[in-house]
């Protein structure tokens, strides 16, 4: 059984996230702002105009859109953005114009994807020792070719 998201129209330029295809995992989000230019270099706020209500246990990931990341640079600053379970304000997404042109970005344009995926909340306990792994404080790199 799918879990229910539900979600509120903050706006009348608010778009219902989509899915591409019957196996996507990501939903698409829209932009529900008037058309915005990002200049190069630059990170803008792109409102989406919906408020969700994520189950408890579950978080919203909010990933860049292959098409947008590559063809036009543009992506989410934060890399990965997430939406607590707990929050109640508008869905925004930071998108980062990483090209050396201004990119406009039309009212309903998507512009980025949604996962909606659970996740441990965990108990963190110091200790004065760790137990012992092959790869031990080997760092960045450390298991890929000698």
């Amino acid at each position: 059984m799918k879990p229910t998201v539900k979600f509120k129209k903050l706006n009348a330029n608010a778009h219902v996230p989509t899915y591409g295809s019957s196996y996507a995992a990501g939903a698409d989000l829209y932009s529900a702002e008037a058309e915005t230019v990002i200049a190069p270099h630059t990170t803008v706020f792109i409102g989406t105009g919906i408020a969700m209500e994520i189950p408890e246990g579950y978080m919203g990931l909010i990933f860049a859109r292959s098409g947008l990341s590559c063809k036009r640079h543009l992506a989410p600053a934060n890399k990965v953005g997430v939406v607590d379970s707990d929050y109640r304000g508008e869905v925004k997404v930071a998108l980062h114009n990483h090209s050396n042109e201004p990119q406009k970005i039309d009212a309903g344009e998507r512009i980025a994807q949604l996962v909606i995926t659970p996740f441990l909340s965990v108990n963190f306990e110091e200790a004065d020792a760790l137990d012992d792994t092959q790869r031990g404080e080997g760092g960045f790199g450390s298991t890929g070719k000698k």
